[in-house]
């Protein structure tokens, strides 16, 4: 293997990689954060009509980026990649999902694929517990099964949200509503399983749905049906820590639970997150995490220092 480094030239790296594949001899892959897909889309969507197999590795692939800010936190570009004609999308959960996800990727010989990668920590999700990683191959597969039979519920996340729907279902399963989880990372590689398949992980007559990403909503409508809810990003990230704005953005397992409670009529529809609802932090302050904490116990930065420091 050998890594080129491209600087901020998207474009440029597109068409180099597309150049590459076609050339043949190698698979070319090349990687930049998910907001910047917007600067690559022309060589990305000639891959898709030539049919031309490289890879593209997106990371901080959401608003859990973080403080950079909205500038480069990612709402809309999944919803983009999704629109594009034989692009297969995949965002996997854990670090065993990822391992199928570069074998679909690299296996793979019609088209290009898109790996989108989280920045944040993830759990890595025990197998003895749940269902083994292989089901990514097949784009999405039940990654925990209903207690006590067919779910009244079925929760569907994708990449860093998955764990918040495996962390509800044992809390909807204690409010009597029994809960199936769906890992549901590439949605057109679920397409292309044969309607048994599909029915089996999604079956039609269970219409109490939630989805949970995020991202932009679009799409997520024909796979929640009429009876489901999604938990989306309807509105640009803001500049904080990932946890904060997760917790005001939603993504929490409470959050989740909400709106299983509500999609199952034992309460209140959820309304989601608006702008004005959401209070972070002043994205202008500029002073080290030291001089906030500071502020915190009371103290100003004179009255820290020692006797030898006020000195000098």
């Amino acid at each position: 293997a050998r890594n080129i480094h491209y600087g901020i030239r998207e474009h440029g790296m597109g068409a180099i990689l597309q150049g590459m594949a076609l050339h043949k001899g190698v698979i070319p892959f090349g990687s930049t954060f998910l907001l910047f897909y917007d600067y690559m889309r022309p060589p990305l969507r000639l891959a898709a009509l030539m049919k031309n197999p490289w890879i593209m590795v997106y990371t901080h692939d959401s608003i859990g980026l973080g403080e950079d800010g909205p500038t480069h936190q990612p709402v809309e570009q999944l919803s983009g990649l999704r629109a594009v004609p034989n692009m297969w999308t995949i965002r996997p959960a854990d670090a065993n999902e990822s391992v199928y996800a570069w074998k679909a990727a690299l296996t793979r010989r019609d088209g290009p694929t898109c790996l989108i990668m989280t920045r944040q920590k993830l759990p890595i999700f025990d197998r003895k517990e749940v269902a083994p990683a292989e089901g990514v191959l097949r784009g999405a597969y039940i990654l925990a099964e209903a207690d006590g039979g067919k779910p009244d519920l079925i929760l569907i996340a994708t990449g860093s949200e998955v764990h918040l729907a495996l962390e509800a279902r044992p809390k909807l399963q204690e409010q009597g509503i029994k809960t199936r989880v769906v890992s549901f990372p590439c949605w057109e590689l679920f397409e292309e399983q044969d309607q048994s398949y599909r029915d089996e992980v999604l079956p039609p007559d269970v219409k109490k749905r939630i989805s949970i990403e995020a991202s932009a909503p679009m799409g997520w409508h024909q796979w929640v049906g009429d009876e489901g809810s999604i938990i989306g990003v309807e509105t640009y990230g803001a500049s904080a820590p990932a946890e904060i704005i997760f917790e005001k953005y939603g993504f929490t397992v409470d959050n989740v639970v909400q709106h299983g409670l509500a999609v199952m009529g034992k309460r209140e529809p959820v309304p989601p997150a608006l702008p004005e609802q959401v209070h972070l932090p002043d994205r202008h302050d500029r002073r080290a995490p030291h001089e906030r904490e500071l502020e915190k116990a009371g103290k100003t930065q004179t009255e820290s220092e020692t006797p030898a420091e006020k000195q000098s």
